[in-house]
Protein backbone atom coordinates (compact mmCIF):
# COMPACT_ATOMS: atom_id res chain seq x y z
CA UNK A 1 0.00 0.00 0.00
CA UNK A 2 1.17 3.43 -0.93
CA UNK A 3 2.06 5.98 1.88
CA UNK A 4 -0.79 9.07 1.33
CA UNK A 5 2.41 11.33 2.00
CA UNK A 6 4.14 12.90 -0.70
CA UNK A 7 7.89 12.19 -0.26
CA UNK A 8 10.29 13.95 2.03
CA UNK A 9 7.42 16.01 3.06
CA UNK A 10 7.37 16.29 7.48
CA UNK A 11 4.94 13.29 7.64
CA UNK A 12 6.93 11.20 5.31
CA UNK A 13 9.61 12.27 7.80
CA UNK A 14 7.72 10.55 10.72
CA UNK A 15 6.32 14.24 11.98
CA UNK A 16 2.96 14.60 13.02
CA UNK A 17 1.20 17.52 14.85
CA UNK A 18 0.00 16.25 18.56
CA UNK A 19 -3.50 16.62 19.80
CA UNK A 20 -3.60 19.80 22.29
CA UNK A 21 -3.72 17.31 25.76
CA UNK A 22 -0.24 15.84 24.96
CA UNK A 23 2.67 17.08 27.31
CA UNK A 24 3.70 20.88 26.20
CA UNK A 25 6.82 22.52 26.67
CA UNK A 26 5.02 25.51 26.91
CA UNK A 27 2.76 27.89 25.28
CA UNK A 28 3.16 31.11 23.10
CA UNK A 29 1.05 34.12 23.80
CA UNK A 30 1.10 37.74 22.17
CA UNK A 31 -0.10 40.68 24.64
CA UNK A 32 -2.67 42.56 22.96
CA UNK A 33 -1.75 45.93 21.81
CA UNK A 34 -3.18 46.89 18.62
CA UNK A 35 -5.77 49.85 19.26
CA UNK A 36 -7.52 49.41 15.90
CA UNK A 37 -8.33 45.76 17.16
CA UNK A 38 -9.66 46.87 20.62
CA UNK A 39 -11.32 50.44 19.98
CA UNK A 40 -11.98 51.05 23.93
CA UNK A 41 -11.89 47.51 24.85
CA UNK A 42 -7.89 47.46 25.31
CA UNK A 43 -7.63 46.93 29.06
CA UNK A 44 -10.51 44.40 29.16
CA UNK A 45 -8.19 42.32 26.72
CA UNK A 46 -5.37 42.98 29.06
CA UNK A 47 -7.22 41.57 32.03
CA UNK A 48 -8.35 38.39 30.17
CA UNK A 49 -4.68 37.91 29.43
CA UNK A 50 -3.88 38.17 32.95
CA UNK A 51 -5.95 35.48 33.92
CA UNK A 52 -4.66 33.55 31.05
CA UNK A 53 -1.14 33.91 32.07
CA UNK A 54 -2.58 33.47 35.75
CA UNK A 55 -3.72 29.93 34.60
CA UNK A 56 -0.83 28.93 33.03
CA UNK A 57 2.50 29.79 34.65
CA UNK A 58 2.28 27.77 37.61
CA UNK A 59 1.74 24.54 34.79
CA UNK A 60 4.52 25.28 31.89
CA UNK A 61 6.51 27.86 30.69
CA UNK A 62 4.52 30.99 28.59
CA UNK A 63 6.74 32.73 26.53
CA UNK A 64 4.78 36.20 25.92
CA UNK A 65 5.35 38.02 22.35
CA UNK A 66 5.19 41.75 22.98
CA UNK A 67 6.42 44.23 20.06
CA UNK A 68 8.50 46.25 21.77
CA UNK A 69 9.95 48.06 25.17
CA UNK A 70 6.75 50.32 25.95
CA UNK A 71 4.66 47.51 25.06
CA UNK A 72 6.33 45.13 27.36
CA UNK A 73 6.38 47.62 30.30
CA UNK A 74 2.48 48.02 29.64
CA UNK A 75 2.48 44.23 29.72
CA UNK A 76 4.71 44.26 32.79
CA UNK A 77 2.65 46.94 35.05
CA UNK A 78 -0.42 44.86 34.18
CA UNK A 79 0.60 41.39 35.44
CA UNK A 80 2.27 42.82 38.40
CA UNK A 81 4.03 40.53 40.61
CA UNK A 82 7.05 38.54 39.20
CA UNK A 83 6.07 35.05 37.62
CA UNK A 84 8.16 31.75 37.06
CA UNK A 85 7.65 30.57 34.03
CA UNK A 86 7.20 33.59 32.35
CA UNK A 87 9.81 34.91 29.44
CA UNK A 88 9.02 37.91 27.51
CA UNK A 89 10.39 38.99 23.66
CA UNK A 90 10.40 41.97 21.07
CA UNK A 91 8.71 40.50 18.42
CA UNK A 92 6.14 42.54 16.08
CA UNK A 93 2.91 40.80 15.68
CA UNK A 94 0.08 42.48 14.81
CA UNK A 95 -1.98 41.56 17.51
CA UNK A 96 -2.62 38.39 19.90
CA UNK A 97 -3.89 35.74 17.61
CA UNK A 98 -0.88 33.90 17.22
CA UNK A 99 -2.87 30.71 16.93
CA UNK A 100 -3.38 31.73 13.57
CA UNK A 101 -0.22 33.80 12.12
CA UNK A 102 2.23 31.85 14.32
CA UNK A 103 4.10 28.27 13.71
CA UNK A 104 2.29 24.88 14.05
CA UNK A 105 4.42 22.91 16.17
CA UNK A 106 5.27 19.21 15.15
CA UNK A 107 6.99 16.22 17.18
CA UNK A 108 8.51 12.72 15.93
CA UNK A 109 10.12 9.96 17.57
CA UNK A 110 13.91 9.53 16.55
CA UNK A 111 16.17 6.58 17.58
CA UNK A 112 14.12 6.22 21.27
CA UNK A 113 14.20 10.86 21.72
CA UNK A 114 11.33 12.43 20.96
CA UNK A 115 11.76 16.11 18.30
CA UNK A 116 10.09 18.97 17.76
CA UNK A 117 10.04 21.05 14.73
CA UNK A 118 7.73 23.42 13.32
CA UNK A 119 5.75 24.40 10.03
CA UNK A 120 5.23 27.80 8.56
CA UNK A 121 2.27 28.71 6.79
CA UNK A 122 1.08 31.96 4.80
CA UNK A 123 -0.54 34.56 6.86
CA UNK A 124 -3.08 36.71 5.01
CA UNK A 125 -5.37 38.20 8.10
CA UNK A 126 -8.38 36.06 6.66
CA UNK A 127 -8.42 36.81 3.50
CA UNK A 128 -6.69 40.14 3.72
CA UNK A 129 -9.10 41.62 5.36
CA UNK A 130 -7.30 43.70 7.84
CA UNK A 131 -4.18 45.15 6.49
CA UNK A 132 -2.24 45.68 10.22
CA UNK A 133 -2.96 42.40 10.74
CA UNK A 134 -0.50 40.94 7.65
CA UNK A 135 2.80 41.88 10.09
CA UNK A 136 1.92 38.51 11.57
CA UNK A 137 3.02 36.20 8.47
CA UNK A 138 6.71 37.43 9.99
CA UNK A 139 5.96 36.43 13.48
CA UNK A 140 7.24 32.92 12.67
CA UNK A 141 10.55 34.40 11.32
CA UNK A 142 11.56 36.02 14.00
CA UNK A 143 10.72 33.80 16.86
CA UNK A 144 13.48 32.33 19.01
CA UNK A 145 13.32 28.85 16.89
CA UNK A 146 16.56 28.26 15.30
CA UNK A 147 16.99 25.27 17.44
CA UNK A 148 14.06 23.74 15.67
CA UNK A 149 13.40 22.36 12.27
CA UNK A 150 10.62 24.39 10.14
CA UNK A 151 9.20 23.36 7.28
CA UNK A 152 7.39 25.65 4.36
CA UNK A 153 3.98 24.65 3.66
CA UNK A 154 3.56 27.53 0.95
CA UNK A 155 0.00 27.66 1.37
CA UNK A 156 -2.29 30.28 3.59
CA UNK A 157 -3.76 28.57 6.37
CA UNK A 158 -4.35 29.82 10.27
CA UNK A 159 -4.37 27.31 12.97
CA UNK A 160 -7.26 27.65 14.27
CA UNK A 161 -8.82 26.57 11.29
CA UNK A 162 -8.10 22.76 12.41
CA UNK A 163 -8.16 20.80 15.36
CA UNK A 164 -6.52 17.39 15.79
CA UNK A 165 -6.55 14.13 17.73
CA UNK A 166 -2.66 13.40 17.30
CA UNK A 167 -3.20 10.06 16.06
CA UNK A 168 -4.28 10.92 12.30
CA UNK A 169 -7.63 12.92 12.50
CA UNK A 170 -8.38 16.63 11.72
CA UNK A 171 -11.29 18.67 11.92
CA UNK A 172 -12.05 21.34 9.69
CA UNK A 173 -14.92 23.60 8.13
CA UNK A 174 -15.37 23.94 4.11
CA UNK A 175 -16.59 27.59 4.50
CA UNK A 176 -12.87 28.27 5.74
CA UNK A 177 -10.57 26.44 3.85
CA UNK A 178 -12.43 26.00 0.70
CA UNK A 179 -12.51 29.74 0.88
CA UNK A 180 -11.47 31.84 -2.80
CA UNK A 181 -9.77 34.35 -0.51
CA UNK A 182 -7.61 31.69 1.19
CA UNK A 183 -6.00 29.85 -2.01
CA UNK A 184 -7.82 30.04 -4.49
CA UNK A 185 -5.92 28.30 -7.42
CA UNK A 186 -5.90 24.98 -5.07
CA UNK A 187 -8.65 22.17 -5.44
CA UNK A 188 -10.48 20.18 -2.29
CA UNK A 189 -7.65 17.34 -2.83
CA UNK A 190 -4.78 19.73 -3.00
CA UNK A 191 -5.38 21.12 0.42
CA UNK A 192 -6.07 17.70 1.65
CA UNK A 193 -2.60 16.67 0.60
CA UNK A 194 -0.71 19.75 2.27
CA UNK A 195 -2.22 18.41 5.27
CA UNK A 196 -1.40 15.15 4.95
CA UNK A 197 1.86 16.46 4.44
CA UNK A 198 2.21 19.10 6.73
CA UNK A 199 0.53 17.40 9.44
CA UNK A 200 0.74 13.88 9.90
CA UNK A 201 -2.88 13.54 9.11
CA UNK A 202 -4.98 10.74 7.36
CA UNK A 203 -8.01 11.04 7.63
CA UNK A 204 -9.59 14.30 7.51
CA UNK A 205 -13.16 15.79 8.67
CA UNK A 206 -15.30 18.02 6.75
CA UNK A 207 -18.07 20.38 8.62
CA UNK A 208 -19.67 23.16 6.75
CA UNK A 209 -19.88 26.46 8.35
CA UNK A 210 -19.20 28.21 10.78
CA UNK A 211 -20.93 31.11 13.54
CA UNK A 212 -22.37 34.33 13.10
CA UNK A 213 -19.66 37.37 13.62
CA UNK A 214 -16.94 35.43 13.22
CA UNK A 215 -14.63 37.34 10.20
CA UNK A 216 -12.67 33.57 9.86
CA UNK A 217 -15.30 32.45 7.85
CA UNK A 218 -15.54 29.60 10.10
CA UNK A 219 -12.89 28.54 12.27
CA UNK A 220 -13.20 25.14 13.78
CA UNK A 221 -12.46 25.92 17.22
CA UNK A 222 -15.19 28.16 17.34
CA UNK A 223 -17.19 25.09 16.35
CA UNK A 224 -16.09 20.88 17.28
CA UNK A 225 -13.30 20.24 19.38
CA UNK A 226 -11.56 16.68 19.51
CA UNK A 227 -10.51 16.20 23.65
CA UNK A 228 -10.29 12.18 22.92
CA UNK A 229 -8.89 9.99 19.93
CA UNK A 230 -12.32 9.24 18.75
CA UNK A 231 -14.62 12.16 21.07
CA UNK A 232 -15.74 15.44 20.55
CA UNK A 233 -17.63 18.16 21.77
CA UNK A 234 -19.79 20.38 19.28
CA UNK A 235 -21.61 23.73 19.90
CA UNK A 236 -25.12 23.14 19.69
CA UNK A 237 -27.97 26.38 19.01
CA UNK A 238 -31.12 25.43 20.14
CA UNK A 239 -33.10 28.11 19.42
CA UNK A 240 -34.55 27.62 15.97
CA UNK A 241 -34.79 31.22 15.00
CA UNK A 242 -31.27 31.84 15.50
CA UNK A 243 -28.45 32.24 12.19
CA UNK A 244 -26.57 29.47 14.05
CA UNK A 245 -29.13 26.84 14.47
CA UNK A 246 -29.09 25.68 10.51
CA UNK A 247 -25.00 25.53 10.23
CA UNK A 248 -24.47 24.13 13.73
CA UNK A 249 -27.21 21.99 13.23
CA UNK A 250 -25.66 20.56 9.57
CA UNK A 251 -22.64 20.25 11.39
CA UNK A 252 -23.59 17.67 14.50
CA UNK A 253 -25.71 15.67 11.57
CA UNK A 254 -22.35 15.44 9.63
CA UNK A 255 -20.23 14.58 12.75
CA UNK A 256 -22.82 11.60 13.61
CA UNK A 257 -21.72 9.59 10.30
CA UNK A 258 -17.85 10.00 11.08
CA UNK A 259 -15.57 8.10 12.25
CA UNK A 260 -12.06 8.12 13.55
CA UNK A 261 -8.84 7.09 11.69
CA UNK A 262 -9.36 3.63 13.10
CA UNK A 263 -12.84 3.02 12.03
CA UNK A 264 -14.65 4.09 15.09
CA UNK A 265 -17.60 6.19 15.17
CA UNK A 266 -16.64 9.47 16.94
CA UNK A 267 -18.99 9.89 20.24
CA UNK A 268 -20.16 13.53 20.43
CA UNK A 269 -21.01 15.61 23.14
CA UNK A 270 -22.81 19.10 23.01
CA UNK A 271 -21.92 22.21 24.17
CA UNK A 272 -25.00 25.46 24.27
CA UNK A 273 -24.21 28.28 22.40
CA UNK A 274 -24.30 30.83 25.01
CA UNK A 275 -27.41 33.50 24.22
CA UNK A 276 -26.90 36.06 20.98
CA UNK A 277 -23.86 38.25 22.50
CA UNK A 278 -23.87 41.98 21.56
CA UNK A 279 -21.21 44.59 22.04
CA UNK A 280 -22.07 47.98 20.91
CA UNK A 281 -24.44 46.53 18.35
CA UNK A 282 -22.31 44.50 17.09
CA UNK A 283 -22.79 40.22 17.66
CA UNK A 284 -20.24 38.79 18.88
CA UNK A 285 -18.76 35.53 17.75
CA UNK A 286 -18.87 33.76 21.59
CA UNK A 287 -18.59 30.14 21.76
CA UNK A 288 -17.56 27.84 24.68
CA UNK A 289 -15.53 25.33 22.00
CA UNK A 290 -12.85 28.35 21.97
CA UNK A 291 -11.25 26.46 25.00
CA UNK A 292 -7.32 26.14 25.67
CA UNK A 293 -6.00 22.41 26.90
CA UNK A 294 -2.66 22.58 28.83
CA UNK A 295 -0.59 20.89 31.20
CA UNK A 296 -3.12 20.09 34.08
CA UNK A 297 -5.69 22.80 32.87
CA UNK A 298 -8.35 23.38 30.20
CA UNK A 299 -8.98 27.38 30.08
CA UNK A 300 -12.26 27.81 28.89
CA UNK A 301 -14.12 31.29 28.18
CA UNK A 302 -17.25 32.33 29.90
CA UNK A 303 -19.34 35.00 29.15
CA UNK A 304 -21.63 35.79 32.54
CA UNK A 305 -24.30 34.39 31.34
CA UNK A 306 -26.19 31.25 32.94
CA UNK A 307 -24.91 28.35 30.25
CA UNK A 308 -21.38 29.65 31.54
CA UNK A 309 -22.09 26.69 33.91
CA UNK A 310 -23.49 23.68 31.40
CA UNK A 311 -20.41 24.25 29.38
CA UNK A 312 -18.16 24.20 32.47
CA UNK A 313 -19.67 21.18 33.54
CA UNK A 314 -19.57 19.01 29.93
CA UNK A 315 -16.25 19.96 29.38
CA UNK A 316 -15.19 18.99 33.26
CA UNK A 317 -16.50 15.34 32.44
CA UNK A 318 -14.40 15.46 28.96
CA UNK A 319 -11.36 16.10 31.42
CA UNK A 320 -11.55 14.60 34.50
CA UNK A 321 -7.59 14.75 35.14
CA UNK A 322 -7.50 18.75 34.28
CA UNK A 323 -8.49 21.67 36.42
CA UNK A 324 -10.95 23.61 34.84
CA UNK A 325 -10.39 27.32 34.68
CA UNK A 326 -12.76 30.09 34.02
CA UNK A 327 -11.72 32.78 31.86
CA UNK A 328 -13.95 36.11 31.43
CA UNK A 329 -13.76 36.79 27.56
CA UNK A 330 -16.54 39.44 27.27
CA UNK A 331 -13.84 42.03 26.34
CA UNK A 332 -11.72 39.63 24.64
CA UNK A 333 -14.49 38.52 22.38
CA UNK A 334 -14.28 42.18 20.92
CA UNK A 335 -11.09 41.23 18.94
CA UNK A 336 -13.32 38.47 17.02
CA UNK A 337 -11.80 35.82 19.48
CA UNK A 338 -10.99 33.81 22.69
CA UNK A 339 -8.77 32.20 24.51
CA UNK A 340 -8.17 29.32 21.90
CA UNK A 341 -7.69 31.61 19.20
CA UNK A 342 -4.68 33.66 21.40
CA UNK A 343 -2.72 30.94 22.29
CA UNK A 344 -0.53 28.34 20.71
CA UNK A 345 1.36 25.05 22.24
CA UNK A 346 4.79 23.78 21.72
CA UNK A 347 5.20 19.80 22.15
CA UNK A 348 7.64 18.65 24.85
CA UNK A 349 10.23 16.78 23.60
CA UNK A 350 8.84 13.99 26.38
CA UNK A 351 6.21 12.25 26.76
CA UNK A 352 6.24 13.24 30.83
CA UNK A 353 6.11 16.60 31.87
CA UNK A 354 6.87 17.07 35.62
CA UNK A 355 4.93 20.49 36.51
CA UNK A 356 6.36 23.21 38.45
Amino acid sequence: MSSPFTPSSPAALGYRMPAEWEPHAGTWLSWPYNLETWEGHLEGAEKAYVEIIDALTPHETVQLLVPNEEIKARALKALGKKRNNLVLHCIETGDVWIRDYGPIFLKRESNGKSEVAYTKWIYNAYGNKYEDLLIGNDAANTMPLQDYKRFDAGIVLEGGSIDVNGTGSLLTTESCLLSPDRNPDLKKEDIEQKLRDFLGVTNILWLSAGIEGDDTTGHIDDLTRFTGQSTVVTVVEENTKDPNYAPLRENLERLKTMRDEKGTLLTIHTLPMPKEFVVEDRRMAASYANFYIANGVVLVPVYKQDSDAEALNVLAKCFPDRKIVEIDCRELIWGYGSVHCGTQQMPSNSDFVQEN
